[in-house]
């Protein structure tokens, strides 16, 4: 039986990996929940990677129809065709064109399909899936024809929670809510992405990093992404751990602070914090 270890490039926490090993075991659909940036997208890929297997994407917007998945018919173009007198008309199927699950259902080896964002769609997008992803098979009209899944994909969902999912459609997943990494999570995340980085500039970088998601009143915690890219941009501008470890409250706001608060209204939360350490360092 398939079973994912987590990859090289991808630090999976014991209970991830019981997860996705669970979902291939049970053949269901694994649905993926957790806060931005706790690797829910990526997850499909290292899956894909770690499995030796093909990844199929479909991204979720809020137009997305169900249909689209299975195919779209053209018939716009074959009625233009027409008026031409183009030969192709007289095959309908030259205006059939496939979408994702059908892509999915038709590789010769099982993929891996992921439906990025669920929840994005209209709220009986889900419900319109059941069928298919339950039987693996749906049926063409306009070809009189049905496409059955040569192979059962291992189907990830992801959901950001913008709006809740229907009954029926969670009863047909096996469910996982991937946690914000904890420090020493985080720390073997680091390591993975940067090799052999001083522990020294790790511990106050990751000091910093929990210290502002803990900050009461953040509109947006900086994510595991954004952590990475700051600790990019201090090493590119050699910023040593004593810069980090400095408390001086004018400078409460970390150096290169663009890579972990990205709008205005929790910067200026921060320098609302300066202020008021400086007048208390005055009283």
């Amino acid at each position: 039986m398939l079973r994912f270890e987590g990859t090289s490039t991808y630090v999976a926490t014991e209970d991830l990996r019981v997860a996705v090993n669970a979902a291939i075991a049970l053949e269901r659909p694994l649905l993926v929940k957790g806060e931005p940036g706790t690797g829910k997208t990526i997850l499909a890929h290292e899956i894909a990677q770690g499995l030796g297997k093909e990844l199929i994407t479909w991204h979720i917007k809020s137009t997305t129809k169900a249909l689209q998945g299975l195919y779209e018919y053209d018939a716009v173009s074959r009625l233009r065709d027409g008026q031409f007198g183009d030969e192709r008309v007289r095959d309908i199927a030259n205006y059939i064109k496939p979408g994702k699950l059908w892509d999915a259902f038709a590789a010769e080896a099982a993929p891996v399909l992921l439906i990025d964002e669920i929840d994005k769609a209209d709220i009986e997008f889900p419900n319109d899936l059941l069928l298919e992803l339950d039987r693996m098979e749906f049926y063409v009209y306009e070809l009189q024809r049905t496409i059955t899944a040569r192979q059962r994909p291992i189907v990830i969902i992801t959901s950001n929670n913008e709006k809740e999912l229907p009954d029926a459609f969670l009863r047909r997943c096996f469910f996982h809510y991937i946690r914000f990494p904890d420090r020493d999570t985080m720390e073997r995340i680091v390591e993975v992405h940067f090799p052999g980085l001083k522990s020294e500039l790790v511990h106050e970088a990751l000091t910093i990093f929990y210290d502002i998601r803990q900050v009461p009143g953040l509109k947006k915690k900086p994510s595991t992404s954004e952590l990475l890219d700051w600790i990019k941009l201090l090493l590119v501008e050699d910023v040593t751990p004593e810069v980090l470890r400095t408390r001086d409250p004018n400078k409460l706001i970390p150096p290169l602070h663009g890579a972990l608060l990205k709008n205005e209204q929790d910067v200026h939360l921060f320098e609302r914090l300066a202020f008021l350490h400086r007048r208390e360092g005055r009283s």
